[in-house]
């Protein structure tokens, strides 16, 4: 008895990864933008935990959840269902915030945006954050009160910039503090950048008398005055994620950063007598790596929270893997569901 159950089991097998490829074969055939997709996901492909691709050119297979509320932690704009990430890379937020307070007495992070339950593109943004391996931290500091899901939706991150001054670090805002929060961040062995605002990153150049080893992984780039964003490395031994080149050696407070603060980086770009416009590219899931169209139609967790909330609220069933709670709660409408939980102890990067 046991072998023709052991055939009959093979062959559901088969007849699912059949049904899934071709299913992925008519996804690739469909010129819809990677980003809708993705963005239409509420819940992770319930698959073996994976990063498929480059940071800005990917997908993510088994992600996890923050939870709404930590002990040194709230996240921000939940409307937006982009508090998932590859478990290492929650693991270290979860860390990076206890170690923030505790270190350098940072009242608590509040979290940006990390990744959509299943990475990807967006649908505005951010060109990376696909693989679960991105997160931005508001440089404003948490309050020391739990904040509505309104709040969440509506206050604004605080610029460190003076207004009406090119990129000048705004005295009365950025104090020791943020700088010894970016640099923790960057102390971090798994990190493999922080993105900041090049006059941040000339203000630590010009400011920090601390250890200067990992103040090469602070690179300047566009933006990023109101947050910064931390970068893991690929997991060990992965063989679907595509590592970034590694950091310059030097602490790059040299000629690459003085290049922001010409007019290059920020002119327009100069347009040729009779030329057409260019398109912009529309990147499809066949751009992305292949799993990705099996991340794609993969099947998303099934809880009773899950069966509770419906389609209305964004809730998963913990990882057995990796032991961590997946409940992100956000409602469509105004009010969040009322028992999301704020966890325990949780667990930390190594």
């Amino acid at each position: 008895m046991v072998a023709p159950l052991r055939r009959c089991g093979s062959a559901l097998l088969a007849f699912v990864l059949g049904t899934s490829l071709l299913i992925a074969d008519s996804a690739y055939a469909d010129g819809t933008p990677a980003k809708t997709l993705f963005g239409a996901k509420a819940l992770p492909a319930e698959m073996p935990t994976n990063s498929y691709g480059f940071y800005a050119k990917g997908c993510l297979a088994g992600g996890v959840a923050i939870p709404t509320d930590g002990p040194t932690w709230q996240a921000m704009r939940l409307s937006r269902n982009r508090r998932w990430g590859h478990p290492q890379m929650i693991s270290l937020i979860e860390r990076f915030s206890h170690d923030a307070a505790e270190k350098v007495g940072w009242p608590g992070l509040l979290l940006g945006d990390i990744s959509q339950p299943r990475g990807g593109p967006m649908l505005s943004g951010h060109a990376s954050h696909q693989i679960g391996l991105d997160a931005d931290i508001w440089l404003t500091p948490m309050p020391q009160r739990t904040l509505s899901y309104r709040e969440r939706e509506d206050i604004s991150a605080t610029s460190m910039l003076q207004k009406n001054k090119f990129l000048t670090v705004d005295r009365s805002i950025w104090t020791p503090k943020h700088a010894q929060l970016i640099m923790l961040a960057a102390s971090y062995p798994q990190v493999e950048r922080v993105f900041v605002n090049p006059a941040i990153k000339k203000k630590l150049c010009d400011t920090w008398t601390g250890d200067r080893s990992n103040l090469g992984k602070v690179r300047p780039i566009y933006g990023h005055d109101y947050h910064f964003h931390i970068r893991i490395k690929c997991p060990a031994g992965s063989t679907t994620c595509k590592d970034q080149a590694a950091v310059p050696e030097g602490d790059g407070c040299d000629k690459s950063l003085a290049w922001w603060f010409t007019d290059e980086p920020w002119a327009k770009p100069t347009k040729k007598p009779n030329e057409k416009p260019v398109k912009p590219k529309v990147t499809t899931l066949a751009d992305l790596p292949k799993a990705c169209a099996l991340v794609l139609d993969g099947p998303a967790p099934v809880s009773e929270a899950a069966a509770t909330f419906g389609g209305g609220a964004r809730v998963a069933a913990p990882a057995p893997a990796e032991g961590i709670e997946q409940v992100i709660g956000a409602a469509a409408g105004d009010v969040p569901p009322a028992d999301i939980p704020v966890p325990a102890a949780r667990p930390t990067a190594q």
